[in-house]
């Protein structure tokens, strides 16, 4: 309980800004950069040098969102650019891979930041599935599939095994509330009448598909880090207003969880030997994971349950016609 009190009122970063050498030459691409965490990380990492991408879901707001970063930033040393990302439509996935593939050759550090909580009951993606399974798994997934060569291509070009990674962000409510078996498949196929099941579905399965990332992808030097960032006043509460509400004295600004985002992708901390590590506010690693999450999170012959190697599949399926 003690290691859950404490993501509620963590304690203060340990690694900032003020911490980071120069990022020069390496790329970063952040989906959702365009407001609340995601946007205070861009900055930091664009004040340290980094060539900085971030997604929108239009042009406009992506225009917006990098001016915005420009602006607030006037003694930057980085590059800053976006392309637009539609999560909740399979279709569009692989045409925004591509426009990222034409502007870099290789990507350091991939932060799936962006998703949705909590929309009217109902909400289906374009493609008609749950829309909080569809935009914060199954389109992370395929665009983080898509991009893979250039994941691996920044491990080639890398001196430092291990500081190429793909961050996947989870919640807290994945430790809480998940069931036994970590996720119910029978619920992804027919989702509860209940987006708040939804959502905890949605960022356990975002906690598999990290896990399950780095046992796949740990032999190409490929680092996989799943996060709670802690919670944030942000646009991400912006459908749950009661929630929003209630929860209000225990939310920090998001620059703050920005920190736990930071920390999962250059912090030292992290490397090929404890690759599928989860992070906790604002920059820590998570030691004392529940029993039942890490079972999941195990294949069979590893004396797990394999949950996650079945999620991974089931999204694997979902996607297949869109790569």
């Amino acid at each position: 309980m003690g290691a859950q009190f404490s993501q509620f009122f963590p304690p203060r970063p340990t690694f900032t800004g003020k911490d980071l050498p120069p990022q020069e030459d390496r790329v970063f691409l952040i989906t959702g950069g365009t407001s609340g965490i995601g946007f205070e990380l861009a900055k930091i990492l664009y004040r340290h040098g980094g060539r900085v991408y971030i997604t929108g879901r239009t042009e406009q707001k992506a225009k917006r969102a990098v001016k915005a970063i420009q602006d607030a930033v006037p003694d930057h040393k980085g590059y800053l650019d976006f392309i637009v990302l539609e999560l909740d439509d399979l279709r569009g996935i692989k045409e925004s891979a591509d426009a990222f593939k034409e502007k870099e050759s290789k990507i350091d550090v991939l932060w799936n930041n962006a998703g949705v909580s909590q929309p009217p009951l109902g909400s289906v993606s374009k493609q008609g599935y749950e829309l909080q399974l569809a935009v914060n798994c199954f389109g992370p997934f395929l665009f983080t599939q898509l991009l893979l060569p250039l994941l691996e291509a920044a491990t080639s070009a890398s001196s430092s095994p291990g500081s190429v990674r793909v961050i996947w962000t989870s919640s807290q409510v994945a430790e809480l509330s998940s069931p036994a078996e970590g996720i119910i498949i029978s619920e992804l196929t027919t989702p509860p009448k209940d987006n708040v099941r939804n959502y905890l579905n949605s960022k356990t399965g975002n906690w598999f598909l990290s896990a399950e990332f780095a046992r796949r992808y740990g032999n190409r030097g490929i680092t996989s880090v799943a996060l709670n960032p802690g919670a944030a006043n942000s646009d991400l509460l912006k459908n749950a207003k009661l929630m929003k509400l209630l929860s209000y004295p225990l939310l920090h600004k998001p620059e703050r969880a920005a920190h736990t985002e930071l920390y999962a992708g250059l912090s030292p901390d992290i490397s090929l030997q404890n690759n599928g590590c989860y992070v906790i506010p604002f920059g820590r690693i998570h030691d004392n994971v529940a029993e039942r999450l890490l079972t999941a999170m195990k294949v069979e012959e590893n004396g797990g349950t394999g949950r996650a190697k079945e999620f991974w599949e089931f999204c694997e399926n979902r996607v297949s016609d869109y790569s």
